[in-house]
């Protein structure tokens, strides 16, 4: 982490043109835009810069959002679908040229993301590679053999790889993006919560505990910690935890397991999210819950996970664990447009990656300055309830039991895939050698059965074989009587017969 300015709370009254409640990635991008553009804005964070999600998520940067395409075409249509992939994509551009402009320190952009499947399902991938490719997105789908080059596990097949997807450290940039913006014109207040808001009017007004301010317009981006400011909107959200370690360092043994530099999503949601950190460390994901858990006690499972599909790492230790809420909607898109006039959202990127953050800050601040309406492509995926605790606990579930269906999905397929293997092995092998070596060869546990005797070590009749010896002449034909113990021995009273 790069060494970040004390910034302090607010203790006077402001008069300004927009005030940005939240110093979170998507706040901070729309407190830049505006004051790029010559407005004044001022960011109100109720604790200090990225704390939460924005600080402690993966630091993926990827195109699309947490929502499958097929079903986002099937809500909007094929063409309305495109244009909000463009935008996903006008995000990802968004932080790479940021990145660059600001030259940021300690960032440190690296290329490529790779989704690999943990089944065997070639037809599938195949066919959503046609559907990605037909709104336009770049991307390859990589055979099982490519994959496993790279990622040196078996638990992987077939997977798609965005060459233009990268991963960053989410906290720096965080911090160089609030830089940027206070030297664009911004003014960013710490440890300075909205207690409360008066949107109706022009003038709109926020009041802090030291201090108040009024605005022409105001921009939520708080995410789940907006709380009682506005309960309508934070009723949307089902909190989601993800907990996150980094590995000890690994040295040989991680190149030995994986290859691949870029990010890895294994899963559609929680488990698992991995990429290489320092050179020689992992930095791994997953095990989301509904309610806040110490990232200690599941460092264990996420432990677990890695030795599941690197055996070959050996004994890993977990040296960092952490955790972040993120506020996921029932529908996985974000939310963004206005809820009043003048009261602009910006919240729901659970599960998108960073690009959604930066994608809303430029749309909301075309819309407040310029009039920009494309905000209204998201329109379609409205502010709807979560369920509250009812729901938090009924997704909670679900996390549960999807992760449970892909784990024995996942075995079931690598069960599939030994089993073709040894019959392939068996049908080369058979060119000579009998069966009992053949199953040697392959490592199968053969039965040891008795060797079948000689033809010399036969008798004639099997039957003789466990016959007395006078039962088997009569048996075999021969009809002399034997000979009595007294022809050949004599009497009892020792007299010998004539």
């Amino acid at each position: 982490m790069i060494p970040a300015p004390q910034r302090g709370r607010l203790t006077f009254d402001l008069d300004i043109d927009v005030c940005v409640i939240g110093g979170g990635l998507a706040g901070l991008t729309v407190a830049r835009e505006i004051a790029r553009r010559g407005w004044s804005v001022a960011v109100l964070e109720s604790r200090h810069i990225a704390w939460n999600a924005s600080g402690r998520n993966d630091g993926f940067v990827l195109p699309g959002f947490a929502e499958s395409l097929d079903k986002i075409i099937a809500r909007v249509g094929l063409d309305h679908a495109r244009a909000l992939w463009e935008l996903s994509e006008m995000g990802l551009r968004y932080v790479r040229s940021t990145i660059t402009e600001a030259q940021m320190p300690g960032v440190a952009p690296i290329a490529g993301w790779l989704k690999p499947s943990k089944v065997d399902d070639r037809d599938q991938m195949a066919a959503d590679l046609l559907l990605y490719e037909e709104i336009g997105a770049k991307l390859e789908m990589w055979t099982t053999e490519q994959v496993r080059e790279t990622l040196k596990s078996r638990h992987y097949f077939q997977a798609l790889h965005w060459p233009d997807a990268f991963h960053i450290h989410p906290l720096n940039y965080a911090l160089g993006l609030a830089e940027a913006a206070e030297r664009a014109g911004a003014r960013i207040f710490q440890d300075t919560p909205a207690l409360s808001l008066d949107a109706g009017g022009v003038r709109k007004r926020v009041t802090t505990p030291s201090a108040r301010v009024r605005a022409n317009k105001i921009v939520l981006a708080c995410n789940v910690h907006l709380g009682s400011l506005l309960p309508r909107v934070t009723g949307t959200l089902v909190p989601i935890w993800s907990y996150v370690i980094v590995t000890e360092r690994l040295g040989g043994r991680l190149r030995n397991a994986l290859t691949y530099r870029g990010a890895v999503t294994d899963t559609d949601l929680a488990d698992n999210h991995y990429r290489v950190v320092d050179d020689d460390r992992l930095l791994w994901s997953g095990r989301s819950t509904t309610w806040q858990g110490d990232a200690r006690r599941y460092a264990g499972a996420l432990l677990h996970d890695i030795g599941e599909v690197y055996p070959q790492l050996g004994a890993v230790e977990a040296e960092y664990a952490w955790s972040g809420v993120l506020g996921n909607p029932l529908h996985r898109m974000p939310q963004i447009g206005e809820l009043s006039p003048g009261l602009w959202l910006a919240s729901g990127f659970g599960g998108h990656g960073l690009n959604t953050t930066a994608m809303a800050g430029n749309i909301l601040a075309q819309a407040i300055v310029e009039g920009d309406d494309r905000w209204r492509l998201f329109a379609p995926f409205e502010l709807v309830w979560a369920g509250g605790a009812l729901g938090r606990a009924a997704m909670q579930v679900y996390y549960w039991w999807f992760h449970y269906r892909e784990r024995s999905l996942a075995r079931q397929a690598r069960a599939r895939e030994e089993e073709l293997q040894r019959n392939e092995e068996l049908a080369l092998l058979r060119g000579g050698d009998e069966q009992e070596e053949i199953e040697a060869k392959i490592g199968a546990v053969v039965p040891q059965l008795p060797k079948e005797p000689a033809l010399a070590e036969l008798p004639d009749d099997p039957q003789q074989a466990h016959l007395p010896v006078e039962e088997a002449d009569v048996a075999g034909g021969n009809s002399a009587p034997a000979e009595r113990p007294t022809d050949r021995e004599g009497s009892r009273d020792g007299r010998s017969q004539a």
